[in-house]
């Protein structure tokens, strides 16, 4: 049988909620798989800690281990319900009790017979379930929460990751196209399994995105910045653009002044059911580190000229 879980999380039986939660995650922590790959006792010490854990982290579960309804196991213990006494049985000579029924004694065993003669009819213990099967208590089994750290293009393209569950085992994800940061993705029946017969809970996967460094992402558009030459400004050309789905040549407009926005039409986020959001575009005029000098006196010229004529108008 498993161990007290207070004992495993090492909190008092008066612990409140919050600080169970935390024993338990600074434990898992601690004694996570992945942290000691191919240590066997510190995948027992995990199990156990997530064990504790499903029962003292459900208030439900908790409060029945506290009145004795199921072990550390989690199973629901069978009360005694005379509590080690009936009327009219005595102790037995091998420490056992036995009963009277009609003035004879009965062994614990004829239990079953018991009841049947007191309530007539062969109809067993607990509304006809007998007295060894009588109805058992089902509870849905407890869901279990992860956290999933993802990079940018996975989450709006789509992928498929694995995570360690709390048994040590692992569980593979499908991540759904335009995934947003802190979305919860439930997997059926992949959480703690239920008591006697009942459903097994879910499992939650709240997914955090890492940022790009290229790209930004408003809804379903996607934002990024594209350094241009002053040539491709001035004279227009083609360029190669990064997407979420690959690099693409973008048109540069003749006269195209830094800050302009370029919009790439359905280049943006798709998510099931919805029309694919666009890209947008940036433009961003950079200069060469070593100054041309055609290009420098060609400026100066201009420049001159420029000033000459603002001269002659104000004279």
């Amino acid at each position: 049988m498993a161990r007290n879980p207070y004992e495993v999380l090492n909190v008092g039986k008066d612990a409140p909620s919050g600080d169970i939660k935390k024993a338990y995650r600074k434990l898992a922590k601690t004694h996570h798989p992945d942290l000691h790959p191919g240590d066997a006792e510190a995948e027992r010490r995990f199990k156990e800690i997530s064990q504790a854990y499903a029962i003292l982290g459900d208030e439900t579960k908790r409060a029945m281990f506290d009145r004795g309804g199921i072990d550390a196991d989690g199973n629901e213990r069978m009360a005694n319900p005379f509590h080690g006494r009936h009327p009219g049985g005595h102790p037995g000579g091998n420490g056992g009790f036995h009963y009277t029924v009609n003035g004879e004694d009965a062994d614990l065993g004829d239990l079953g017979d018991i009841f049947s003669s007191l309530f007539g009819g062969g109809r067993g213990f607990a509304g006809g379930q007998g007295f060894g099967g009588a109805r058992r208590h089902q509870m849905r089994g407890q869901d279990l929460r992860y956290e999933l750290t993802v990079d940018f293009l996975d989450a709006v393209n789509g992928a498929k990751k694995r995570i360690t569950m709390a048994d040590g085992g692992s569980l593979d994800v499908n991540l759904p196209k335009g995934l947003n940061d802190g979305q919860t993705i439930r997997l059926k029946g992949k959480g703690m399994a239920g008591m006697n017969g009942a459903p097994a809970g879910d499992a939650l996967v709240t997914v955090k995105v890492r940022p790009h460094p290229s790209f930004r992402r408003d809804g379903e558009d996607i934002h990024v910045t594209q350094p241009i030459s002053l040539a491709d400004a001035v004279l227009g050309g083609k360029v190669r653009v990064p997407t979420i789905s690959g690099e693409i040549a973008l048109t540069v407009p003749v006269n195209s002044i830094g800050g302009k926005v370029l919009r790439l039409k359905g280049k943006g986020v798709q998510r099931s059911g919805k029309p694919a959001g666009d890209q947008l575009v940036t433009l961003q005029i950079t200069l060469p580190e070593t100054p041309d000098p055609e290009l420098v006196a060609l400026l100066r010229r201009q420049r001159d000229e420029a000033g000459s004529e603002d001269k002659a108008r104000a004279a």
